[in-house]
């Protein structure tokens, strides 16, 4: 029923230039890992090399996990069960994010990404940085889209997860654990 953009756009990239998802997104991982010192606008090698270690990592376990899933046949299963497991999907991942980036220790480079531009550029929206980070996959997407003719793992739970993401880590923020306050330090970045 669709993933997450980033995803999307990696899968895409996947069937048009054959380049194993799993690579797309350290790819991307690492250019977000890039932009982010660009970003804060200085040279943070330990931040740096904690989003390449995480990103390793993570592009590695979605490619069993997505092995996995097809194994157990999800894709057969009934339209609204995959919306449904879509959409629950996207939920978690969203309570995750706001869990991680309130305790600010190793995120996901994107992750990282919405956090510097919501805490350093957007004044704390965490839609507004949500969206913003949603860009240049959505693009990535287009251009895809323009060579083969087709899109890609983008359905109902890529809609789901481009108008929510951003509004779920906000409330979760707020219901989920709400002593854990967001331990992003702006002293440690140079502010724009």
């Amino acid at each position: 029923m669709g993933s997450g953009v980033w995803t999307a756009a990696a899968v895409n990239l996947n069937m048009w230039l054959g380049v194993n998802v799993g690579t797309m997104l350290f790819v991307f991982g690492v250019a977000n890992a890039l932009t982010n010192l660009i970003l804060i606008k200085k040279i943070d090698i330990k931040r740096f090399v904690a989003e390449v270690l995480y990103i390793l990592f993570f592009s590695y376990f979605v490619d069993i996990f997505t092995n996995l899933l097809t194994m157990a046949g999800v894709q057969h299963l009934p339209m609204l069960v995959r919306t449904l497991i879509s959409f629950s999907g996207v939920a978690c991942f969203c309570i995750a994010i706001s869990l991680y980036q309130r305790a600010n220790i190793v995120m996901h480079p994107n992750d990282d990404t919405t956090n510097i531009l919501r805490f350093l550029y957007l004044k704390g929206n965490s839609t507004a940085a949500q969206i913003i980070d949603f860009i240049p996959p959505i693009l990535i997407v287009v251009v895809a889209f323009v060579a083969t003719h087709s899109i890609y793992a983008v359905n109902i739970g890529t809609l789901f997860s481009i108008l929510l993401n951003g509004i779920l880590i906000a409330e979760s923020d707020k219901l989920i654990w709400p002593s854990l306050k967001h331990n992003f330090k702006t002293e440690d970045v140079q502010e724009g």
